[in-house]
């Protein structure tokens, strides 16, 4: 697991900086998606969200809470989301943003390219149209 020791020295992964840049404005709410790869389809698995108040977490933290799932996963696509005043929003909010997040991912997987997508170990993705 990376520590925020690392993260001092510009360590960690693509996870970790995009955190820290993301977080400079402040607390947000994640709406998170869990991926099966099996090129060249992509199947969507769980979903959730969280509240980021700190700016302590790293990839490690994640992929831990990430286990709970419950499932086997190769992707994780995090969409930022704040309330009106720019912070986090309500439960039933974030609850309401994720379905219509679903609903948009089970038309075109191309809408994780509108999160921040990552593999198993925090690095960046990116979904392609297939031919």
């Amino acid at each position: 697991m990376s520590t925020s020791r690392g993260k001092e020295r510009g360590l960690g992964t693509d996870f970790d900086r995009w955190l820290g840049q993301l977080f400079r404005k402040g607390p947000f709410t994640a709406l998170i998606v869990l991926v099966k790869i099996a090129q060249p389809r992509i199947e969507p698995l769980r979903s959730s969200f969280v509240h980021v108040v700190g700016d302590k977490l790293d990839w490690g933290d994640i992929v831990l809470m990430l286990r709970g799932a419950g499932v086997n996963w190769d992707g994780a696509a995090f969409f930022p989301t704040r309330g009106d005043d720019g912070g986090l929003v309500p439960d039933d909010v974030a609850r309401a943003r994720l379905r219509e997040l679903e609903g948009a991912l089970h038309q075109s997987r191309l809408v994780l390219n509108e999160g921040a997508f990552f593999d198993v170990w925090g690095r960046n993705l990116k979904v392609e149209e297939a031919d």
